[in-house]
């Protein structure tokens, strides 16, 4: 679900995965009860009291310093989406940002429309921030096998690898995928909390999907970028496609499109998707 104290949870999550030998700190003796770094340890590493870092993960402390949180991100390990994500979790914290900056409206402009047409045969579609496919030309519903058999407002790429029952078959290195989707998602709640269906989807796929429930307790944020995709079609066969994301005028709306090069195999088989029965 999502939380109240979005920026106190993100810090245990990671405090979790960091181990003592990791940030330097001798592995003491006996059993530790707590996995990962305690919070004195955490607290010592990013050179703040452990009652001022308490009240930090208590979501009592709303109002961390740029030089608090940069101590912080670079103690827990994290990388440059995930220092993103901390500022943004207390930027929201302290009320320094809008807390609905989205609305839940699925108009999509007859210039988007037409920019999916010419980008046939490449399959392309138009995603809202949660990932709900708010257009698509014939092969971008074509690629995701048996997407065509879900209502369009059901049509979401997330939903569809976790609960889709084609997903596991067709995406080649599903955890990757899965993997994607949650840390990119993650991303979108701390940009807007309240982004529209957000809550819903979340607590969709927390109930039903134990994976999803687990990669989302991890905490991991990245954002989606021009990648490499393989495809195993149950129609065309295998395919690996690279995909670029464009980001729209229109907060949070981005546009994927996967392409082959001319003349391969894998854009041979892209030109008979919307052809196949």
């Amino acid at each position: 679900m999502v939380s109240s104290n979005a920026l106190g949870d993100f810090l245990r999550a990671r405090r979790a995965r960091v181990q003592p030998s990791d940030a330097g700190l001798p592995a003491g003796t006996g059993l530790r009860r707590t996995p990962g770094l305690r919070r004195e340890e955490l607290a010592a590493l990013s050179g703040v009291s452990i009652d001022y870092y308490i009240r930090l993960e208590q979501g009592k402390e709303l109002n961390p310093s740029a030089s608090v949180l940069d101590a912080l991100a670079t103690a827990l390990r994290l990388g440059g989406d995930e220092h993103a994500h901390l500022y943004a979790l207390a930027n929201h914290a302290a009320r320094r940002t809008s807390q609905a900056r989205h609305t839940a409206d699925r108009t999509v402009p007859s210039g988007t429309r037409l920019l999916l047409e010419n980008l046939r045969p490449c399959p392309a579609y138009l995603l809202s921030p949660i990932g709900d496919i708010l257009a698509a030309n014939p092969e971008g519903v074509a690629l995701y096998a048996g997407l065509d058999g879900w209502p369009e407002e059901r049509r979401n790429t997330v939903r569809y690898v976790f609960l889709h029952p084609a997903a596991l078959t067709l995406l080649a290195d599903w955890d990757a995928s899965a993997l994607g989707c949650v840390a990119n998602l993650r991303g979108v709640l701390a940009d807007d909390p309240r982004s529209p269906g957000l809550a819903d989807l979340v607590a969709e796929l927390t109930a039903g999907s134990a994976e999803f429930a687990g990669l989302w307790g991890r905490y991991d944020v990245r954002r989606r970028r021009s990648a490499r995709k393989t495809f195993r079609h149950p129609v065309v066969g295998e395919l690996t496609l690279g995909y670029e994301v464009l980001r729209l005028s229109e907060p949070g709306r981005r546009v994927t499109v996967y392409q082959a090069a001319p003349g391969s195999r894998d854009h041979e088989r892209l030109t008979r998707l919307a052809r196949e029965p």
